[in-house]
């Protein structure tokens, strides 16, 4: 099976064959996800009709339960576009502006952020000091959204003049997070259960916070080491939600492909402004939107976080999506997902 495997993954796409497009080809790309190893669950969608809709392998380890299409992830920065959806919401009612400065909701932050604006937290062009690099070095506990802020009032620099650069930042996302709380007056994970996934349809998608409902179907994150796999399930900045804090399945996200098509939740404005190349990013062939990335004909973000590897890759003038979700640190499955794709376009008419 590892000979096949090879193979598949060496083999060039104008070689593959368009009835090649079968699970067993997929099967052979996802074989290290099956059996008692950390799972995965994969999509993939043209005109929002699945190609293939299959997990592999466990979602819980210790009681082996086995990972399905309806296993919720921990989508880690695949997050990250839910934000900027909420933010859009705000913004089309007039309840923000993404030119506001973020000090205009956010006051307790210092002089250096006089210049950062909504649209630049959108767009990872703020500058703003990364807070896990500043996190102190015996914090206890779990950071939240609101310990982000803490740490970032006491920075006195920004890492450029924002709007002058591009660095990823998952601050930016935190402080989004809290702007849509202030500016909406609910719990940012209510508002995206309320205005998000709810009107979608989205039953078992949540911004998870300790305390409040629990993750149905839920999958928890492993990694490996010389004696095997072990939970590594949270970490210290695991209960941030703006930057990674949503949980979400293939079946759940197969609403939300859908919705990024019409304005059954944003409009067209909204979606050509999430979709729109704003930002050159620290690879050449990589531009930034709000809370995409854009390569070529693709949008698509990935998300890692301790114990999970997620990615989302859509082509939309093909009207195709693949998602590959995972509850282990590796590997990073962006290749895999592009691979799956082209043996799908390989098939096309």
């Amino acid at each position: 099976m590892r000979l096949v495997l090879l193979l598949l993954l060496m083999t060039p796409v104008s070689a593959i064959a368009a009835n090649e497009f079968t699970t067993q080809a997929v099967d052979a790309m996802m074989q290290s996800y099956a059996g008692d190893a950390p799972g995965a669950s994969v999509l993939v969608l043209r005109d929002g009709v699945p190609l293939l809709r299959k997990s592999y392998g466990l979602a819980d380890r210790e009681t082996r339960t086995a990972a399905t299409p309806a296993t919720n992830y921990r989508l880690a920065s695949v997050t990250k576009q839910f934000t900027a959806a909420a933010i859009l919401l705000l913004a089309e009612e007039g309840r923000l502006s993404l030119d506001d400065g973020v000090r205009r909701w956010l006051p307790s932050l210092p002089a250096c952020a006089d210049s950062i604006t909504v649209r630049h937290l959108l767009t990872h062009s703020s500058g703003l000091i990364d807070y896990e690099d500043v996190m102190p070095a015996d914090f206890a506990g779990q950071l939240h959204d609101a310990d982000v802020l803490r740490l970032l009032e006491r920075q006195d620099k920004t890492h450029f003049t924002p709007g002058t650069g591009y660095r990823y930042s998952n601050s930016g996302y935190a402080l989004l997070a809290l702007i849509v709380e202030r500016a909406s007056g609910w719990a940012f994970a209510d508002f995206l259960r309320l205005r998000i996934f709810r009107p979608l349809g989205m039953a078992h998608t949540l911004a998870f916070v300790e305390g409040g409902p629990a993750i149905a179907d839920r999958a928890y994150g492993y990694s490996e080491s010389a004696d095997g796999w072990n939970r590594t399930d949270q970490s210290t900045t695991s209960a941030v939600l703006g930057d990674g804090g949503v949980y979400s399945s293939i079946d759940d996200l197969t609403r939300w492909d859908a919705a990024l098509y019409d304005d059954r939740l944003l409009s067209d404005e909204s979606r050509k402004l999430m979709f729109t190349p704003h930002v050159v990013t620290d690879e050449p062939d990589i531009r930034y939107g709000f809370g995409w990335r854009i390569t070529g004909e693709t949008l698509w973000h990935s998300g890692e976080s301790i114990g999970f590897r997620n990615v989302i890759v859509r082509y939309p003038q093909r009207r195709l999506t693949v998602i590959v979700l995972s509850n282990r640190d590796d590997p990073e499955p962006y290749a895999t997902a592009r691979k799956i794709a082209q043996l799908a376009i390989g098939q096309e008419p």
